[in-house]
């Protein structure tokens, strides 16, 4: 891996988990390229945050489910930093519609936000780490879309369509020092959620072997570790960040 400065783009990073992704690969020594749909000022203000941890940060706002907006994206981050080394593919949409109410519209936004969006950026990024000899691509699911998600099918069948793509993805590129695995998050409440005045949560958080709910954190944790020298051994794995609630 070259000496020159990192750099990581994080889809959906104006708040909760990307946000807290960006702060913790800032703090690795990544620059990072953040992304939103429509709330600019949100990713303005991570922008901000990961400048004060000491690296630099742009803004690249774009619909990921158009793959237009993708590809001036990629340049938008290519002419910034030169490089991208760890792709994150965190921003999804989980829209609900029962199975025959579904129309191919609602299925084909759905596989383009959750799927195809991890596709395209995985494909222009992946000849830069290719010649590295280094990267990192991180996809995300999680413990109701694998199991079966009743009412959202699509949000279902394009979460399991990824898991499909990063097992694949690391069969063909873990040779060429690439790694790419898939993190499943349980139970993160919003930044602006009240855990305690939620009947939901609380019933949740009785059930959890841990006893409490996880946060944006320990998401960021797990990728920080996977997107460090020492994750390197770990390909091709979904990686359940729970509290033991799914195994």
């Amino acid at each position: 891996m070259e000496t020159t400065r990192l750099a990581a783009l994080i889809t959906g990073s104006g708040r909760n988990i990307g946000r807290a992704c960006a702060k913790e690969l800032a703090q690795a020594g990544f620059n990072i390229v953040l992304n939103g749909s429509s709330d600019k000022g949100a990713c303005e203000r991570v922008a901000d945050e990961v400048r004060t941890i000491g690296t630099d940060a742009i803004i690249a706002m774009a619909d990921i489910g158009n793959q237009s907006a993708v590809n001036e994206m990629v340049e938008t981050a290519l002419q910034a930093f030169g490089r991208i080394d760890a792709l994150i593919n965190n921003a999804a949409i989980r829209p609900a519609s029962a199975f025959l109410d579904m129309s191919d519209d609602d299925l084909a936004r759905v596989m383009n936000v959750n799927c195809y969006a991890a596709v395209w950026l995985s494909r222009a990024f992946l000849p830069g780490m290719v010649d590295n000899g280094w990267g990192r691509i991180i996809n995300f699911s999680g413990m109701n879309s694998l199991q079966g998600y009743a009412g959202r099918s699509h949000v279902s069948i394009s979460k399991h369509a990824s898991w499909g793509l990063t097992k694949s993805l690391s069969r063909e590129f873990g040779p060429k020092g690439v790694t790419v695995n898939m993190i499943s998050p349980g139970t993160i409440p919003d930044e602006d959620e009240d855990i305690a005045q939620s009947s939901r949560f609380q019933a949740l958080l009785e059930k959890n072997p841990v006893g409490r709910l996880g946060t944006t954190e320990d998401i960021a944790a797990m990728v920080g570790y996977l997107c460090s020298e020492k994750g390197g051994f770990i390909n091709g794995q979904l990686l359940q960040v729970n509290g033991g609630v799914v195994g």
